[in-house]
């Protein structure tokens, strides 16, 4: 039996082989090279994470979002809102993860992206004291010229 031949065979009885299904499994069907943000089952319970999703999202005009289909009926209506808003798309995956630390929301893009941070406490931890730095900063460099002390 030629190679061609048994290929075809194996195709019809398992199906076509996927690329790295581990990953596919964690990543809601895509792979981590296409990720922007995820978000665990856990994190999308948290409001502040939700806030830094809705701030955020419109960095991603080309992205998409997948949806854990295991998330909570309402936190899934919340989210879908805070997507169309941002006009994206929006897919809600079915799949087999549930556990609090599997993912729950991701901002993918059709490409490979790369982030070397997709977690959103640690894409997002710094918003806070950037802000307070850039403010302190401006007003301290005025305060240094003409009111030193």
């Amino acid at each position: 039996m030629s190679d061609e031949l048994q290929n075809h065979l194996d195709k019809g009885m398992y199906g076509t082989p996927s690329v790295n299904p581990d990953e596919q499994r964690k990543f809601l069907g895509t792979f981590r090279e296409r990720v922007y943000i995820r978000m665990t089952i856990q994190q999308m319970k948290q409001d502040s994470n939700k806030k830094k999703l809705e701030k955020h999202l419109s960095d991603y005009p080309e992205a998409s979002v997948l949806i854990n289909g295991n998330v909570n009926q309402t936190l899934q209506t919340s989210y879908i809102q805070i997507v169309m808003n941002a006009n994206l798309k929006f897919t809600v995956v079915d799949t087999d993860l549930n556990e609090n630390d599997d993912s729950g929301l991701l901002v993918v893009s059709d490409k490979a992206v790369n982030e070397d941070t997709i977690d959103i406490v640690e894409k997002f931890s710094d918003d806070k004291t950037q802000e307070s730095q850039n403010t302190s900063e401006k007003k301290g460099l005025w305060h240094n010229l003409f009111h030193n002390k």
